[in-house]
């Protein structure tokens, strides 16, 4: 197959069915969905273009000491929490009087965010990639994603048993911190982002002393453009910021990001069929997160959400010439299927994942979201030994 001859004209098919399903949706189910759709198509456009990978970023900053994509998630970070601060404030006025913002992932806080965030993060670390990487590396042609994505659904099922008893007693009690309600905006805004300033002026003095910038001159032709644009990678800052961006406006027009409801959906739905869960799960209808607590349609929007990221990050592949299904030991797949398993595990019982409770509970100032993101990092801390011992 002439692969360098028709990926440019199989991409644009690609991008042409996704816009034209967008239009189709609009239709038909109205214009959320359509819109959702189209987040998406450009969620998993950037990601794919920016390298935007959690695991990969954090493998980097630990075993290289390359902290460039880490200054990509903490633009993503920064841009989402001035996004949400600007709907919190015409949504929720005053922040102290005992209202949530509607939707918003902020989750409970107590050991189960904790030991969730430590099992996401082993997982990663086993499987290679967050459960986001792992949809926009299928577009790549990364067939063990498959493995550890089949891994996830049980992962899930478990961590719905696990909540049937947890929410008795640690998870009903627990309290949902949101930054704002104590601190008012101005504060917790501050705090927040003072707090991100501090950690990229730190890893910015660590970048120009390992890794100084290499200037490129652009030339301003056209094809030098497109060049940029579709075959070389994005700086992680501007994949970050982009990411940033969409989550806010995603959150405006619909929901959340997040990329876990419709397997928590599905998942659920398996375990109720084989007699592992019970018809009602108490409790999820109670908690804000990544988790679909009930569905009409057959795939709901997060689904849509998650068919057009990968669609799209299989558009954006071709283009780059990175659409590549590469050979892999077959020691990698119990690799990936039982880091799967921890990735669903820990998303289920901390409701989300690296992008539905780290990146959206941050940017929404919920506590979760930073006791996620300090629990992740610890787990990819101390599993990568023993993922360079396996590999």
């Amino acid at each position: 197959m002439a692969y360098p001859l028709i990926r440019w004209p199989l991409a644009l098919l690609i991008l042409a069915a996704l816009v034209g399903s967008g239009l189709h949706l609009h239709d038909t189910l109205g214009r959320q969905v359509s819109f959702v759709l189209m987040a998406g198509a450009a969620f998993g456009f950037v990601l794919q273009r920016s390298r935007f990978c959690f695991f990969c970023i954090l493998r980097e900053w630990i075993e290289e000491g390359d902290p460039r994509g880490m200054l990509g998630i903490l633009a993503a970070l920064a841009v989402g929490t001035l996004g949400y601060l600007v709907l919190f404030g015409a949504w929720v006025p005053d922040p102290t009087a005992g209202h949530l913002p509607p939707r918003a992932h902020i989750g409970p806080v107590s050991w189960l965010i904790v030991l969730g965030g430590l099992c996401f993060g082993v997982g990663m670390s086993l499987s290679g990639s967050c459960i986001s990487a792992h949809l926009y590396r299928l577009g790549e042609g990364n067939w063990l994603s498959l493995f550890a994505l089949a891994g996830v659904l049980p992962g899930f099922i478990l961590g719905f048993m696990l909540w049937t008893q947890a929410w008795p007693g640690t998870l009903a009690e627990a309290p949902v911190e949101w930054l704002p309600a104590r601190f008012g905006y101005a504060g917790s805004a501050a705090l927040q982002l003072v707090i991100l300033a501090l950690v990229t002026l730190w890893l910015f003095r660590h970048f120009k002393q390992a890794h100084p910038p290499v200037q490129s001159a652009f030339s301003g032709r056209p094809a030098d453009l497109v060049d940029r644009i579709f075959r070389q990678r994005w700086p992680a800052w501007l994949g970050g910021a982009f990411v940033g961006l969409i989550g806010v406006a995603l959150y405006l027009r619909a929901q959340p990001l997040g990329v876990t409801a419709e397997i928590s959906h599905h998942a659920r739905q398996l375990g109720q069929t084989a007699g592992l869960l019970p018809e009602r799960i108490v409790g999820l209808d109670r908690v804000a997160g990544c988790i679909i607590s009930d569905a009409v349609r057959l795939i709901g929007d997060n689904g849509v959400f998650i068919i057009a990221m990968v669609a799209a990050s299989t558009a954006a592949a071709l283009m780059a010439g990175q659409f590549k299904p590469a050979r892999r030991p077959w020691r990698s797949i119990p690799l990936a299927i039982i880091g799967g398993l921890l990735l669903g595990f820990g998303s289920m019982i901390a409701l989300g994942c690296s992008i539905g409770t780290l990146l959206s509970g941050i940017s929404a100032l919920a506590l979760s979201g930073w006791l996620f993101a300090l629990s992740m990092v610890a787990g990819v801390c101390i599993s990568l030994p023993l993922r360079r011992r396996l590999s």
